[in-house]
């Protein structure tokens, strides 16, 4: 299973407006100013133990390097990254039609995590799974393990119905 997040305003948040991870240390600090949303972390951990791929989906133009070293010092691996140079790329591309700002199912991503109800309403259209998370809630890293679960459940009863044909 692959589950992708947002970061700008799901993952990286302002401490003034949200409950945070503790601050980097120096020199890590000066380098990673962004800050990320608590409970990040405790997710991540939960994702790797389960098996499920953690992917970064952003329209920002962060660069990999940079996306992968502040959720290295966070102690997170990632599987992928997908910024907006890469979604250009692959996913608009030439195209002369317009596509939506984020486009999971190209990524063969399961759940999309995201605090844009534009996302969402593209999803809906699309086809790709999304869960908005929004303004602080001590309960949001719930409700993504609440929706992985029940995904992770209508998978096995397909496969099972399938093995029943």
């Amino acid at each position: 299973m692959r589950v992708s997040f947002d970061l700008d305003d799901t993952l990286f948040v302002n401490p003034a407006k949200f409950s945070t991870e503790k601050a980097l240390p120096f020199p890590f600090g000066k380098l990673y100013r962004e800050r990320l949303r608590l409970g990040t972390i405790a997710l991540f951990k939960y994702l790797k133990e389960n098996g499920i791929e953690a992917w970064i989906y952003t329209t920002s133009f962060r660069s990999e390097r940079y996306i992968r070293g502040l959720f290295r010092c966070y102690g997170i691996r990632l599987c992928e990254i997908v910024n907006g140079e890469r979604h250009a790329r692959e996913v608009q591309k030439n195209s002369g039609e317009a596509l939506p700002s984020k486009y999971p199912g190209k990524y063969r991503i399961d759940l999309h995590i995201d605090d844009d109800i534009s996302v969402k309403q593209n999803g809906d259209t699309y086809g790709f799974r999304v869960l908005i998370v929004g303004a602080e809630d001590g309960q949001w890293t719930e409700k993504i393990i609440k929706r992985i679960e029940e995904i992770r459940a209508a998978e096995r009863r397909r496969n099972h119905d399938n093995r029943q044909l």
